[in-house]
């Protein structure tokens, strides 16, 4: 069911999927609700998912706090929103999934809103902030972006992120998912990169957090090196840990079959403590 909600002037869209315990699925850096589109479709059959186009992205109009503690409150909202006081949704609080962006987002939310969070999973993401290096990386590409547009940074970028078998394989998924994006709003990406940019490292949240966390990696991510995400996984007291051997930084679609059958089980094995 497509919904939307009015959030700081701007109109929020999302979907919800299916019946059963709450599972969110937040999207990344220049994606939206339909990347997620093959765990929807299979994580419905047992959960509720609710798949949202962050604040400046697809159907989603921007907002004046673009952090990403600002998408985070807005978040909280849609939570709200969906869930009343009284439901066991917030009594019991819900399963976060991140991709990349959308893993910052998560983690800013555990933070300001633990009672919301019951586990948390970072697909491909991070807690540590960016490093010099990274930030020299996104600060070209934001030059790039101004300079040429967002269509021909999302055919520059793209490909980048999968394995070289994924690309040699299916190279057609590659084209589509270029098109889809192609006229993604520029403003909004350099906003992100910004944002990211200036997002704190959040480690010491995963050194203290009680529940579950969920460390999703791929084994040619470019983007969030396996071996970043290893280092933290054995930070939080309770980690779940899967390396995709044949995925860089979508693992989601380059290991679409497996990326459903983890998330499936990780959220089926929280849903029921």
């Amino acid at each position: 069911m497509d919904k939307k909600l009015f959030y700081r002037s701007s109109e929020i869209f999302y979907r919800t999927e299916g019946m059963g315990p709450p599972v969110l699925l937040l999207h990344g850096f220049a994606e939206d609700h339909r990347i997620w589109g093959i765990q929807t479709s299979f994580l419905q059959k047992n959960f509720r998912v609710i798949v949202p186009d962050l604040p400046g992205t697809g159907l989603s109009g921007g907002i004046p706090d673009m952090s990403m503690e600002g998408m985070a409150d807005c978040i909280k909202v849609l939570l709200d929103i969906e869930f009343p006081p009284e439901s066991p949704a917030v009594l019991n609080g819900i399963i976060v999934i991140g991709h990349s962006m959308g893993g910052y987002i998560s983690l800013a939310l555990a933070e300001r809103y633990p009672d919301s969070v019951k586990a948390l999973g970072l697909f491909h993401s991070t807690a540590y902030a960016d490093n010099e290096e990274k930030k020299m990386a996104r600060r070209k590409s934001i030059e790039f972006i101004r300079k040429y547009g967002s269509s021909a940074f999302i055919e520059e970028s793209f490909p980048a992120l999968f394995s070289e078998r994924f690309k040699n394989q299916s190279p057609e998924i590659i084209a589509d998912l270029t098109e889809r994006y192609a006229h993604f709003n520029p403003e909004s990406l350099v906003t992100y990169y910004h944002e990211m940019m200036k997002r704190p490292d959040r480690t010491h949240l995963l050194k203290k957090i009680s529940k579950p966390v969920l460390f999703v990696m791929g084994e040619e991510d470019k983007a969030v090196p396996p071996d970043q995400s290893l280092q933290q996984s054995h930070m939080p007291c309770l980690s779940y840990i899967h390396i995709l051997e044949n995925s860089g930084h979508m693992g989601m679609l380059e290991e679409a079959g497996r990326s459903c059958t983890l998330l499936n089980d990780f959220c089926s094995r929280d849903s029921r403590n």
